[in-house]
């Protein structure tokens, strides 16, 4: 903790390009308060690999990412912006976790249970997954994670992690608070389940007014009611309810109207963003990570030390 201020950590993957649902459930929480805290704000790089297999893929859109944050109001100035795989604490302390939980207890994460619900085979990595995410968080003595609701299990399996650590070695680490915020938690996709890339339900954060009204046109609407629950679950992320209230009443049962509302209300929105992104360079992306690298290796390799000595490696 420095200058008083606790610290936040936030991470992305950069497992392709990033939709609306990103945006309201981690990117703007944590832009509109990460100045008040000493921020951490990662590309999970390591954690993309439990599905993308190509490399080229993923050296650009980590490249995107780094844009993503920038783009979205987050000044490398005040948050120490960085890549997972620079900092090799994070993988080195995840085996260390992998040693003291069970696999009873890692077989719970939602995740995993998710992918066997749907009858695939999980890899290894998907199955260890939260203890990677564990150590994410514990590694800079982090006292707040802002999440998505469907999220709150891998802060518990941090604090978890932490726990069964300071039982077993020595009490290093601070076990972190999830920060959810009310109406942000779960962001809806255009058929009405999580908005997720692997459910083919995004509308894209940086994507062309185009690109939008695709996306938008393709909602699921539910003909039984007067408002179709998809299009307001998604409107009122960009606009107050008190503003849409009269609207979709005179509106009732206009369905076409009502999304090309959205179409209009998300493309103002998200249009200035998507002018930042375009200006921001490769150099400047290189420089960010740079200096991310360099601060996040230093926090966390202070750590590591305590640990490696609690544990008996050093």
């Amino acid at each position: 903790m420095e200058n008083g201020k606790k610290t936040m950590l936030t991470g992305l993957q950069p497992s392709g390009d990033l939709h609306i649902g990103n945006y309201f459930g981690a990117l703007k929480p944590f832009a509109d308060i990460y100045a008040d805290y000493e921020s951490y704000l990662m590309v999970v790089d390591y954690h993309a690999l439990t599905s993308l297999r190509d490399p080229e893929a993923l050296r650009k859109n980590t490249k995107e990412v780094v844009r993503d944050y920038i783009a979205a109001g987050i000044d490398p100035e005040k948050a120490v912006i960085f890549k997972q795989s620079d900092v090799p604490a994070h993988t080195e302390l995840a085996w260390i976790f992998d040693c003291l939980v069970t696999v009873p207890f890692l077989s719970q994460g939602h995740a995993y249970k998710d992918k066997i619900a749907k009858g695939l085979e999980p890899n290894a990595g998907l199955f260890t997954y939260p203890m990677l995410m564990a150590a994410d968080i514990l590694l800079y003595d982090t006292d707040v994670v802002p999440v998505g609701e469907d999220q709150r299990q891998h802060i518990e399996y941090a604090r978890e992690a932490a726990s069964k650590f300071n039982k077993a070695f020595a009490p290093l680490f601070k076990e972190p608070k999830e920060m959810i915020l009310k109406g942000v938690g779960v962001v809806p996709g255009t058929d009405g389940q999580k908005m997720s890339k692997s459910y083919k339900n995004t509308i894209p954060l940086f994507g062309s007014r185009d690109d939008i009204a695709k996306a938008v046109m393709g909602i699921v609407t539910d003909s039984s009611g007067d408002r179709p629950e998809n299009v307001y679950a998604i409107h009122k992320l960009v606009k107050s309810e008190d503003e849409l209230a009269a609207f979709y009443e005179e509106k009732k049962g206009k369905y076409k109207d009502l999304k090309e509302a959205l179409i209009d209300d998300l493309d103002a929105f998200l249009a200035p963003m998507r002018e930042k992104r375009a200006a921001i360079t490769d150099d400047e992306v290189a420089r960010v990570l740079a200096s991310g690298k360099e601060k996040a290796r230093a926090a966390s390799e202070a750590k590591m030390q305590a640990v490696r000595k609690a544990v008996g490696v050093n």
